[in-house]
């Protein structure tokens, strides 16, 4: 996972998370396998092919939500969390073809934005849904240079938006500095065990069960819409292949939650692999609405403008 420039890494990591977006979204909630069922052979085309609600190549609100958050970064100079809850409840005000239960709940409470979602979780006791861990690649990207205590601690923070649960905070810190060490042309997979050792202890046993190697997604005890299946799914689609092409289509032949595992596995997989990994045709078709922001899409080219200032003015 070597011989790749850091830039052609932060790309793939942002990039590479929106393209599993939109590639597994029409098989979400469907059977294990139905990616491959559909298209036995690697490299055919056609993959892009819509489906539930989705347009070929259209993103869900894991990537719409990753691209505020790269917004926010790059227009306020760093991490202003009342700026980026306010962009977070402008697009759930917009009626996205797509949301969490649990994100849409906080961000139309009305309440302030550091305590809606701690109130919700009060009241709820739920508060451990992936919707934190789908939207971290830019941040993951942005926060790379700062070291792992300092992304990790980002990582929470934005996470706490949304989810009042640590378990959510504490995966969407593991998969920052999961990304960090990628993106610095280092084995994600190699960092697993020193990236456990920085996880607030009530929740270090959880994950490292879920993130050690004899881990596979059959033995998960919840459904992988939670934060921790998820991210075991996606270290797992890494683990057992060898090639950005084949991580997705493992992540998304797992069923369930297909869009966000995809979307997990894709950061991590672009940053190990680079952007030139990731196919052509998946780019191609790519295209993220943004509901809410003056019908604003972005096409790939424009992702990739993204990770690229975010890896530069980052830190």
């Amino acid at each position: 996972m070597d011989g790749f420039s850091r830039a052609e890494r932060a790309v793939g990591a942002v990039l590479g998370s929106a393209v599993g977006d939109a590639l597994g979204a029409p098989f979400e909630f469907g059977p294990e396998g139905a990616f491959s069922a559909r298209f036995p052979v690697s490299g055919h085309g056609g993959e892009m092919c819509g489906g539930g609600g989705w347009d070929p190549g259209e993103a869900t609100d894991d990537t719409q939500m990753a691209v505020l958050v790269a917004e926010s970064l790059l227009e306020c100079d760093g991490l202003q969390l009342p700026d980026m809850f306010r962009r977070f409840r402008r697009w759930a005000a917009a009626d996205p073809k797509d949301i969490g239960l649990q994100t849409e709940a906080v961000l139309s409470s009305g309440d302030p934005w550091d305590l809606a979602a701690a109130l919700h979780f009060q009241t709820s006791q739920r508060g451990a849904g992936n919707g934190s861990l789908m939207r971290a690649a830019p941040s993951s990207v942005y926060f790379a240079r700062a070291g792992r205590d300092a992304t990790m601690d980002a990582a929470r923070r934005i996470a706490a938006l949304t989810h009042g649960d640590r378990a959510a905070w504490e995966g969407t810190a593991v998969f920052h500095e999961l990304v960090r060490v990628a993106v610095d042309g280092g084995d994600p997979l190699d960092a697993v065990e020193e990236a456990l050792r920085s996880v607030h202890p009530d929740h270090r046993e959880r994950y490292a069960v879920v993130l050690s190697p004899d881990w596979h997604p059959d033995r998960a005890t919840e459904f992988n819409g939670a934060v921790w299946p998820c991210l075991a799914s996606a270290v797992w689609s890494l683990r057992a292949t060898s090639s950005y092409e084949d991580a997705l289509r493992a992540a998304i032949d797992l069923g369930g939650d297909t869009d966000t595992v995809a979307a997990v596995t894709g950061g991590l997989a672009g940053a190990a692999y680079g952007s030139a990994a990731i196919p052509e045709r998946w780019t191609g078709a790519l295209h993220v609405p943004l509901p809410g922001f003056g019908g604003r899409v972005l096409l790939a080219p424009e992702l990739a403008e993204l990770a690229r200032r975010l890896d530069q003015r980052g830190g």
